[in-house]
This record gives structure tokens, C-alpha cells and sequence, in this order.
């Protein structure tokens, strides 16, 4: 092995393997101790029949290595191809999402030149689980999960990572006034945790007003912390704010393993034409450079990169009439980086990179224990009546549980209804105990859904209703 450190290395499909041999050729002149062990993933790999994109082959290649470095993949449109970068991260448990989003004003245009953010996003929950379902002709379901555990490892990653950084702040941002108990929970775990970290500051923002602000005065924030659809989106628009999607790279952390990539795609359309600018795939092989532990090739590749900037060395993206200076190819632009090495910029702060170690935040201790009792079921029916019609046929079956609500798309149609609601061809029905608040049995439910049944209603799913020391652990703002 020669000493070296072991890495997997994928071109990608697209630019990727124009922008990965631009960075290789950076990391080689840098004289990163690295030792590439390349497997073959995205388009080739679907079409040829592999669903996830991946050969099985390539996970012992990622076990056996210390980090992954991949260029951006293609998957085909279409035919249920699942998404390559979900399969990784939640195989290996690639929890944390780390993409720094700093401006480089004056030398690439943006309107935030003071724009410094790191925003941690959680990787492996949330709607992202891919956990989706047709339920009839007119309705489609997408499950959100959030865990205790999955937010407390994300949370305090967040703030490790700003005390090792020696960052200030740590914002939350979450959609809890509407989604009170799976945002709710994001949201309680980070005050929770935020509490053992007195030397940072904190805040938490509904994220709607949140992105407005990140969007208008981004200078308010340092490390933001999000779910992962926030994250996703906002990390995406953070990064263009700066100047350009195209220069984010992108950390992928867990506590067995770690991916480093670019934001972007692999822009299909650009490929094979020495124009695409490798700077989000180049800055994800610096965050993997300091996770390896090797912070000092890190920071001469950082600081030539922002010396090439200052330079006016620019890409097609990022070149624009009078600030910058001279317009290069992929190629071109690593030549330029590679000959800075050992430089660091006049203008723009030059980065200083320190051994830190990697972050293991595993989850902290276990909840309190809690009091947990059923007290019914929320029955799902596919059925084209309308409510008042519906309603009289499901209290035509005499069931264990008795119906005390009916739903649609979250609106209560009955009891109270209101004639405007629009109604789709799936409904929920709750079914609780006479007496409110009572345990039901499981035998209770499994007759009553027998019941319905027999009478011909169509079942699409239940979910069961639990109390937690005797509060409601489910939406209760029309009925229970």
C-alpha cells in the first residue's frame, strides 16, 4: 500500500470525468498521500440492469477505503431508477451533509459579498426515505420520518462542527408551526441539544421566513441546521447566492465512512467540450483532505484556488467581462491551480486548515420512558361517495370502535362538514373507544377493520393513535 491512503474514486457520467481528472491532477501536484481505487457507478451501471446504479462489487471497494470521492452521476428518467447518492449515503449511514457556501466578491459577482455559511443537512430521513405510495387513481402518498436519534447525531454534528471551526452560531430551521410533531420534534431535540453548548449561540426560524432571510441577508446566519428537504433546497440556493451552484462542494459524514462530490449535476449537455468548471467537485476533495486528516494539502489547494479566482483565471460560469481577466477550458483551470500551489491570496482571505479529527456524534442518551397506549385507528378508504353518504354506510356497519371523524386530504368533512370542502377519492376515518381518551385493543381494531371489510369498503392503510403519558402523539386539530 505504500503508506498511501486509500480512497474510491467514480468519474460519473456527463462532465464527470472531465472535472474529475482536472481535480485528480490538482491532488497528485499537491502531493496528497492518496491511493485511488476507481468503480464504476451511475448510467452504465442502470441501464445495464443494476437498479441501484452500482455494482455489488463496489461496496467492498467502499468498505475497504477510507473515503469516497465521486464526480456527478446521471440517472436515467423514468423506470423507477432509485436515486444513487440516497443508496449510499443511507447504506452506510452518511447522516450529515456539510456545504460551506462563502462569497468570493469582488472577483465572482454576487449580491452578498460578506456571505460566509456552513449549512449541515440530515441525509438519511425525512421525506428522502423515498418511502412512497399510489394509493388509488387520484392520490399519491410520501412518508416524512424524523427520529430522535437521526436528529440528535445531526444537531450535535452541527455544533461540533462550528466549536472545531471556531464558528459563533448555530440556527435551526424547521416548519413546526405546521408539521407540530415531526418538525416538532427536530426542533426539541436542537433546544435540547443547544443547551449543552454554551459557548455557541443559537436561534431557530420557521424555515419559510428563514429562506427569505438566508436569500436577502445571508450575512445573518454562520451554520444553519436542517432536515433534509430543507437542506437540500436550501443549500442549493445558498450556494448560487455566492455566485455560482457549480462552485459548492459537498461533505457526506457517518460515523463508517464518508462521500465528497460536488452540489451539481453532471450536466450532460457540457460534456466532452473542456468548458465545465471543477470547483465544486475540487472544494469536496478539500473537505475530504481535512477529514483524512491532512489539513495542510488541504489548505495549499484552497488557498491556490482562491488565488486562481483573484487572478481572474476564470470557467465559461463564472467569467464575466471585466472582472475577470482571462477565460479557460476544465483543463486549463487546473494547469492555473496547480501552478499557484504553495500561494495564497491577496485579496480574499487566504483559509487556514487545522487537524481536527473526525466528527463522531452519535446519539445521545436514550429518551425518558413514556407511557404509550392505543386509543384507535385512523382508517384510509378509497371511496368516490360524498361524505354525508360515506358516513351513513361506515355507521351502517357496527363496528367495535366507533367512527367520531371523517377527513379528506386533512380537512374534516364530517361531523361539521363544510359544502365547499373539494374532496378526492381518499378519506380518512377515525375510530376511537365510546369514552375519549380510552385504550382500545388490538383485537378491537382488527375487528373493526374486519368489519369494514366484510361490508365492502376499500382499506388503503390505517395508522394507529397513541397516547404518550396521556397526550395525543398525533395531528389532533379536528378531532379525537
Amino acid at each position: 500500500m505504500s503508506g498511501k491512503i486509500p480512497i474510491a474514486v467514480a468519474e460519473g457520467d456527463g462532465i464527470g470525468p472531465e472535472i474529475m481528472a482536472a481535480v485528480r491532477h490538482i491532488l497528485d501536484e499537491a502531493g496528497a498521500n492518496l491511493e485511488y481505487h476507481p468503480i464504476e457507478i451511475g448510467e452504465k451501471c442502470y441501464l445495464s440492469g443494476l437498479e441501484t446504479g452500482m455494482a455489488p462489487s463496489a461496496w467492498d471497494t467502499l468498505r475497504n477505503t477510507e473515503a469516497f470521492l465521486k464526480a456527478p452521476i446521471t440517472t436515467p428518467q423514468g423506470g423507477g431508477y432509485k436515486s444513487l447518492n440516497v443508496t449510499i449515503r443511507s447504506t452506510l449511514g452518511l447522516y450529515a451533509n456539510l456545504r460551506p457556501c462563502a462569497s468570493l466578491s469582488p472577483f465572482i459577482h454576487t449580491k452578498h459579498p460578506k456571505m460566509d455559511v456552513v449549512i449541515v443537512r440530515e441525509n438519511e430521513e425525512d421525506l428522502y426515505a423515498g418511502i412512497e405510495y399510489r394509493q388509488t387513481p387520484e392520490v399519491c402518498e410520501s412518508i416524512k420520518l424524523i427520529s430522535r436519534p437521526g436528529s440528535e447525531k445531526i444537531i450535535r454534528f452541527a455544533f461540533e462542527h462550528a466549536r472545531a471551526q471556531g464558528r459563533k452560531k448555530v440556527t435551526c430551521f424547521t416548519k413546526d408551526n405546521i408539521m407540530k410533531i415531526s418538525d416538532g420534534l427536530f426542533h426539541k431535540v436542537f433546544e435540547e441539544i443547544a443547551a449543552e453548548y454554551s459557548d455557541i449561540d443559537n436561534e431557530h426560524w420557521i424555515v419559510d421566513i428563514g429562506a427569505a432571510k438566508l436569500a436577502d441577508t445571508p450575512e445573518l446566519f454562520d451554520v444553519l441546521v436542517l432536515p433534509n428537504l430543507y437542506g437540500d433546497i436550501l443549500s442549493d440556493v445558498a450556494a448560487q447566492i455566492t455566485g455560482s451552484v457549480g462552485l459548492g462542494g459537498s461533505a457526506n459524514i457517518g460515523d463508517h465512512g464518508a462521500m465528497f462530490e460536488a452540489i451539481h449535476g453532471s450536466a450532460p449537455k457540457r460534456a466532452g467540450q473542456n468548458a465545465a468548471n471543477p470547483s465544486g467537485l475540487l472544494l469536496g476533495s478539500v473537505l475530504m483532505l481535512n477529514y483524512l486528516d491532512l489539513p495542510e494539502v488541504a489548505e495549499r489547494i484552497h488557498n491556490a484556488w482562491l488565488k486562481t479566482i483573484e487572478e481572474g483565471i476564470h470557467t465559461y460560469d463564472i467569467y464575466k467581462e471585466g472582472s475577470s481577466k482571462e477565460r479557460v477550458g476544465t483543463k486549463e483551470f487546473a494547469v492555473a491551480i496547480a501552478k499557484f500551489l504553495g500561494q495564497k491570496p491577496e485579496k480574499l482571505s487566504p483559509v487556514s486548515y487545522k487537524s481536527s479529527g473526525k466528527l463522531k456524534a452519535l446519539a445521545s442518551k436514550p429518551p425518558k420512558p413514556e407511557k404509550r397506549s392505543c386509543i384507535g385507528v385512523d382508517v384510509f378508504l378509497y371511496s368516490k361517495v360524498i361524505p354525508e353518504e360515506l358516513q351513513k354506510k361506515l355507521n351502517e356497519s357496527p363496528t367495535p370502535l366507533t367512527l367520531k371523524l371523517l377527513s379528506n386530504r386533512g380537512a374534516k368533512v364530517w361531523p361539521e362538514g363544510q359544502p365547499e370542502t373539494f374532496c378526492v377519492d381518499q378519506f380518512r376515518a377515525r375510530f376511537t373507544h365510546k369514552k375519549k381518551g380510552q385504550g382500545v385493543t388490538p383485537d378491537s381494531i382488527i375487528d373493526t377493520l374486519k368489519t369494514l371489510a366484510d361490508a365492502g369498503f376499500d382499506i388503503i392503510k390505517t395508522e394507529n393513535l397513541y397516547l404518550f403519558d396521556d397526550r395525543p402523539a398525533f395531528s389532533t386539530n379536528e378531532l379525537y
